[in-house]
């Protein structure tokens, strides 16, 4: 099978939304099917070719940016022509070009497959409100139009205003989560290293944006050092996200809490991120919104338990596994609470990776995909 995947961002970018289909991209490629990736060349000392663990990825120019997107003169003529060359087209949104790809794709009998990684969420702000509102109109046109949906759970897609319109054409697949074994020792040792030993550590990573509710965190804060002195919150991640800047409205609470706080930076270096996961007690998931947070499962294969927001798609992997607890969101209280009966009684809440293993199966996953894809390419070939 000849598979064209479609995403704004790939490899090497690092985010939830780029690692997703990389995974799945190369593992597709490791069962025998062909895989091209098209996307931005959102450096300029990128390579517009490449191959990156048998996936060839083709990297369009771009002559200027729209909030989290970018624009690309020649991608209208990419998409056509290689999803002649291709059985199916896989588009990974969000995405402002979704519904493009998928009529251009239709032009050439090509099937296509919206793969959604979460609704868009934009912050406050005139502009920010305008490209939210257009980006999705744009992309429900695309859900119109195209024959299959994937969406990470049920519990996501049957409480977003904008996949419940669509259930009877959805698949849910849980995403493909790897992360290397940890190392006791190397955890231990960066411990030391940072000041930390002997001392609670509470998690927390990704893009620091409004919806990943860092906020709420910070506002808990106090109220976790006060019952449990020398705790430590460590984040692994970027701060300036170059298309919002929710870190300098987070200023002031960061500035109070510095004493408490230590920033790892971005950890691209998957074992690296798995001792990240090792060293620390709980993993905090504050979020206002998200699709399924995939940071969460990581830090429960790393023997982490988690405190998430009880909010549609972010409280699956704790309702799934147990491994946590559910917390109200937007409740700097009541997060408070929940970090602080996890950290009394970690052993309560740890699962083995094998009992994670058997709920996030990356082979299952890679199958539903492989399965949901075949199926597509076939009903072109009939067509045609």
């Amino acid at each position: 099978m000849r598979v064209l995947m479609v995403l704004t961002y790939y490899y090497p970018h690092w985010t939830g939304l780029t690692t997703h289909p990389q995974w799945v991209a190369e593992n597709l490629v490791r069962r025998g099917h062909r895989v091209t990736v098209l996307t931005s060349r959102f450096r300029p000392d990128l390579p517009l070719w490449d191959r990156h663990n048998g996936v060839d990825i083709v990297r369009l120019p771009t002559i200027g940016r729209l909030s989290r997107g970018v624009l690309m003169p020649s991608f209208p003529m990419a998409v056509l022509r290689l999803a002649r060359e291709h059985d199916v087209v896989q588009i990974n949104t969000p995405m402002l070009e979704a519904p493009l790809v998928v009529w251009l794709a239709g032009r050439v009998g090509r099937k296509t497959l919206v793969s959604h990684h979460g609704d868009l969420v934009m912050p406050a702000g005139l502009f920010n409100q305008f490209v939210e509102v257009t980006v999705t109109a744009l992309m429900r046109q695309a859900l119109r139009w195209a024959p299959a949906i994937s969406s990470y759970s049920r519990d996501y897609a049957e409480n977003s205003d904008f996949l419940r319109p669509f259930l009877d054409k959805i698949t849910c697949i849980y995403p493909p989560i790897q992360i290397p074994e940890p190392d006791p020792e190397q955890a231990l040792a960066w411990r030391r290293e940072l000041g930390l030993e002997g001392q609670r550590v509470v998690g927390f990573a990704g893009r620091w944006v409004e919806e990943k509710g860092f906020d709420f965190l910070l506002q808990a804060i106090p109220r976790v050092v006060e019952e449990m002195p020398g705790t430590r919150f460590a984040f692994a991640g970027e701060r300036n996200v170059v298309y919002e800047k929710f870190y300098e409205r987070c200023r002031p609470l960061v500035e109070q809490n510095e004493q408490h706080l230590v920033f790892m930076g971005l950890l691209t270096d998957r074992k690296k991120l798995a001792s990240f996961y090792r060293m620390c007690d709980v993993f905090a998931l504050p979020s206002r919104t998200d699709c399924f947070a995939m940071v969460q499962v990581e830090a429960m294969l790393c023997g982490t338990p988690v405190v998430a927001t009880d909010i549609p798609g972010a409280r699956v992997a704790v309702r799934e596994t147990g491994m946590g607890l559910l917390v109200r969101p937007q409740d700097p209280d009541a997060l408070a609470e929940g970090l602080l009966e996890v950290l009394k009684a970690p052993e309560h809440y740890r699962r083995t990776p094998e009992e994670i293993r058997r709920v996030f199966s990356v082979e299952r996953t890679i199958s539903q995909y492989e399965e949901l894809l075949q199926r597509l390419a076939v009903a072109a070939g009939s067509a045609t």
